[in-house]
């Protein structure tokens, strides 16, 4: 996983504006205004302004415009199931700084637990987890018909990337993140892509993101090198929203949110020409995160039985694909992958969903962490899927866990 930027603008506009606007803002998104640095963004954030910004991104709409989708017809029943006895917890929950954590297993919450001053009714933002949430929806396009084939060049659903080193990229290439076209994803770096596109003036009538990335060289072969970039998963967002014809927000509540269940509304974060922001920023309830999860573990199956993908779609999108590097991971179609069959979505700062067909389980958790994703808090978290999963088949085995 790597970093994401999401720039703010100037919350001393508003404060000067008062008026009727920064009156109407609850206490605590107030609070959040007077304390927000100009012209900041998350990486340069103080861990308090994190802690308040990251439930609060989507009431700042002259920050961060964003579409709704809303609770589902149908919200998906999450019983409680037997308590699961957790050793060492708050030692894990205090070195996380978790702000919520949702344990399901057989369909049944197993283990619930938030803090931060975050609870169950409120919206965490998910980072790079909206990644795997974009990802299904081009399997939805793909079982409507409205993206003929996973091998179809990228600008064929996006005519402003014609003549740009995307011409020889795939959709299952941009899906696995092999393009080879040339991106640097250095945030501590004021010259790197991550840092420039969001900043870059569009060009006339194109959406921001293709409009930078039109210029992009290439550096390696399509499909030979497995880079991680930001930008293109917003690309897929353009590509799935041009090939239905919809915007972003709109298939998704139709393709996910509705049938997924989900109890609460949901919102997705939009970049500087109105277009959602594929590779980050939906906002949603952690127990939604966890139907999100048994959502894609059931293969996408709505309380009628339907599939909003094809058949074989999670088989190939959480199974590894490319290569990372990392002894036992891998990388699917925007989902992490590890080689017992688990899978994930992860974000900076701690957000994930960690889904295991085998056991049932899914694990659903935000935070804050005291870094995007370097420290010690990547490989405790990884080590508490072990124990989780130990702990599951201990159970099943009848014997007593320590």
């Amino acid at each position: 996983m790597r970093k994401r930027t999401i720039t703010l603008g100037v919350a001393a506009a508003l404060l000067v504006a008062g008026g009727g606007y920064y009156a109407s803002l609850d206490k605590e998104t107030r609070g959040l205004l007077a304390a927000m640095p100009t012209n900041a963004d998350v990486l340069s954030w103080s861990q308090d302004q994190r802690d308040a910004a990251f439930r609060a991104l989507d009431r700042l709409p002259v920050l961060a415009q964003h579409h709704t989708f809303a609770a589902s017809t149908h919200p998906l029943p999450l019983p409680s199931g037997k308590p699961l006895a957790i050793p060492g917890f708050d030692a894990y929950a205090k070195g996380q700084r978790l702000a919520g954590i949702v344990i399901v297993q057989d369909g049944k919450v197993r283990f619930e637990h938030y803090g931060l001053g975050f609870d169950a009714k409120g919206r965490w933002t998910s980072f790079s987890v909206a990644k795997s949430f974009t990802s299904t929806l081009v399997g939805a396009a793909l079982a409507d018909g409205k993206i003929k084939s996973l091998e179809d060049k990228v600008s064929q659903y996006i005519p402003g990337l014609r003549g740009s080193a995307y011409d020889d990229v795939t959709v299952r290439q941009l899906l696995m993140m092999s393009s080879g076209v040339r991106w640097n994803e250095d945030y501590e770096d004021p010259r790197s892509d991550v840092a420039l596109f969001n900043k870059a003036k569009p060009e006339d009538g194109l959406d921001a993101t293709v409009s930078y990335m039109r210029h992009l060289p290439r550096a390696h072969p399509p499909g030979e090198v497995w880079h991680y970039n930001t930008g293109e998963t917003n690309l897929i967002g353009v590509l799935v929203s041009s090939a239905v014809g919809r915007p972003l927000a709109d298939y998704m509540a139709e393709k996910i949110w509705q049938p997924g269940g989900m109890e609460a509304e949901g919102t997705w974060l939009l970049g500087a020409t109105g277009q959602e922001i594929a590779g980050c920023c939906i906002q949603a309830a952690t127990r939604d995160y966890a139907r999100f999860g048994l959502y894609a573990m059931g293969g996408a199956k709505g309380a009628d039985g339907k599939s909003a993908v094809p058949a074989d779609w999670f088989a190939q999108a959480t199974t590894k694909q490319k290569d990372i590097g990392h002894a036992g991971r891998g990388y699917g179609y925007q989902w992490w992958t590890y080689d017992d069959g688990s899978f994930g979505a992860q974000g900076i700062f701690g957000q994930g969903i960690f889904i295991d067909p085998k056991r049932h389980l899914v694990i659903a958790s935000n935070a804050d962490w005291t870094r995007a994703d370097e420290g010690p808090e990547p490989e405790a978290r990884e080590a508490f899927y072990k124990q989780i999963q130990a702990q599951v088949d201990a159970e099943q085995k009848g014997v007593a866990t320590p």
